[in-house]
């Protein structure tokens, strides 16, 4: 496949690579250099509670369920 080097110095990887691979915006990427010419991308493995301050910022308020107390059971 074909791609190209944008004005921005950005490459975009063509969307059939990102759909087969499960590549979601702002994922990180190394670039290494292996030889003149030649590149190797290499996605990097995000950190395993990546997104978990975003999840419980979206969790509901303290006090948004009203439940009742268990005590009485």
């Amino acid at each position: 496949m074909k791609t190209r080097v944008s004005s921005k110095g950005q490459i975009v990887l063509p969307a059939e690579i990102r759909q087969r691979d499960g590549i979601k915006p702002g994922q990180q990427f190394e670039v290494e250099r292996t030889d003149r010419g030649e590149y190797r991308l290499v996605r990097l493995e995000s950190p395993p509670n990546e997104g978990v301050i975003d999840w419980l910022l979206a969790c509901p308020a303290k006090g948004y369920f009203e439940s009742e107390s268990t005590d009485d059971l």
